[in-house]
């Protein structure tokens, strides 16, 4: 909202041609109104990325190629799940020269790490992330961490570590600085 026009290249390794890539398509348009969305949704297996390496590579170089990012989201490269920690890795050899935040992934090996950045959240955005991510993902409200409190407890907990009421975090593989002459 707050950049009208912004073009997003998403990209998810599984789930195309089925009921998750309507949850990611109806997700994204949900999280990025205004934006010029190009999604892509992968048929990799879940939970088998190590496998499937070439596919998931080969996509990510794909992504790569026809995109030119201001900014890279993508899972943290010491993410718990191997799937998360892949893509990370591909994301960051991909993109050597962006500015790639690696995003918490909250699960139930409590695989929480110490974050680099922050961005301060407004209660009314936090809150709005949250009814999103549950109204968007049905797929996943079988989790038992799937829920209100989950998400805002971490968005909190980021909160007090920047002074704010709540906040995202990530960690920061490599920044690169301008500060002038």
């Amino acid at each position: 909202r707050a950049r009208p026009g912004l073009r997003v290249d998403a990209m998810v390794l599984s789930g195309g041609g089925g009921e998750r890539e309507q949850e990611e398509h109806a997700a994204l348009t949900a999280f990025c109104p205004g934006a010029e969305l190009r999604l892509t949704v992968l048929k990799l297996a879940d939970g088998r990325l190590p496998a499937q390496w070439e596919e998931a590579k080969a996509a990510v170089e794909d992504l790569r190629a026809r995109t030119e990012p201001d900014l890279v989201l993508a899972p943290r490269t010491d993410d718990a799940h191997q799937d998360h920690r892949g893509l990370a890795k591909l994301m960051t050899t991909a993109f050597r020269d962006h500015l790639v935040l690696g995003y918490e992934i909250a699960k139930w090996d409590g695989d929480l790490g110490r974050p680099a950045a922050y961005q301060p959240l407004p209660a009314h955005i936090a809150e709005e992330k949250v009814r999103l991510l549950q109204e968007h993902y049905p797929s996943q409200r079988h989790r038992p961490w799937y829920d209100r409190e989950a998400f805002l407890g971490l968005a909190r907990i980021r909160g007090i570590e920047c002074h704010a009421r709540y906040a995202e975090a990530f960690a920061v593989t490599k920044l690169t600085l301008d500060l002038g002459d």
